[in-house]
């Protein structure tokens, strides 16, 4: 039977970040805390684990990447981690970076090359954005990857905000009170996807990218817009940040609380069994 992390608390190793102000130090430990939260929240790793780390070359991979090696350091269950980029062959993608970065820490790496780029620039209609394609092409290859290497779980990279964003495109454009968990089955019930950082800040993970002064490498090489209706949602929700501060961890907390008796949804819940209990 698997055994799953106990509570960590991750306060930053001797060494690591010997420049961080102590500002810098509290957000760092705030994260690894975090991090670790979810982990064992969600039971997201379990002894014998083997995960591959998806790399994209943006400050969450970078984050995530720092933070799942500092858990493996302290875990007192072991796990392996493999870190995966998909080189989808966008033009002026700096192929050298990765690579020389993660052999510099000496972790397992694996570069994969799918030229996808060529597929969706033939797909998409002039104008159009690329980002969904794009991804349902990269999600498809690293599947296939973890089947292959025996993966028992893949780690993405995303945050308390892309969470909370998911959660309103899903309500004002699908009609569907659906998010990202962070843990979930895909749908060919084959792969465990967690996200290791679900609970953590977007700017916190921003502030500790620029502390680290990590190689970044841009999203937008291929020279697609992002999605314009996630670009309103997240000026909607910094606006709301701005007025009330607070308001992004309360709607995430919100996600954590669901009550089906108090929604509309007949599948959740048994409406038409409600009836009123008889009293003597």
């Amino acid at each position: 039977m698997s055994t799953a992390l106990p509570v960590l608390h991750l306060e930053a190793a001797p060494g690591d970040s010997a420049n961080a102000s102590s500002e810098g130090k509290r957000i760092e430990t705030r994260l690894r805390h975090l991090v670790g939260k979810a982990v064992v929240d969600y039971r997201m790793i379990e002894s014998g684990d083997r995960i591959m780390v998806c790399m994209s070359g943006g400050k969450d991979s970078y984050s995530m990447l720092d933070f799942l090696l500092a858990l493996q350091r302290r875990a007192p269950v072991p796990f392996e981690l493999v870190a995966v980029n998909l080189d989808q062959k966008q033009p002026g993608f700096p192929g050298h970076v990765l690579p020389e970065y993660l052999a510099s820490l000496g972790v397992a790496y694996d570069i994969l090359e799918q030229d996808t780029y060529s597929v969706v620039v033939g797909a998409v209609a002039e104008g159009k954005t690329y980002c969904g394609l794009c991804s349902r092409l990269r999600r498809g290859a690293l599947y296939r990857y973890a089947s292959e290497h025996g993966i028992t779980k893949i780690a993405l990279g995303h945050h308390r905000e892309d969470i909370v964003e998911t959660f309103f495109l899903n309500l004002f454009h699908a009609a569907k009170v659906k998010a990202m968990p962070p843990k979930l089955l895909s749908d060919d019930g084959r792969h465990v996807v967690i996200r290791p950082m679900a609970y953590c800040a977007e700017s916190d993970i921003a502030d500790y990218a620029r502390m680290r002064e990590f190689p970044i490498i841009p999203c937008d090489l291929c020279g697609s817009q992002d999605n314009l209706e996630r670009a309103r949602i997240k000026s909607m929700l910094r606006a709301w940040e701005e007025a009330t501060p607070g308001r992004i961890e309360q709607i995430f907390r919100g996600l954590q609380r669901v009550r089906p008796s108090h929604l509309a949804d007949r599948q959740l819940f048994d409406f038409e069994g409600l009836s009123p209990r008889v009293v003597e």
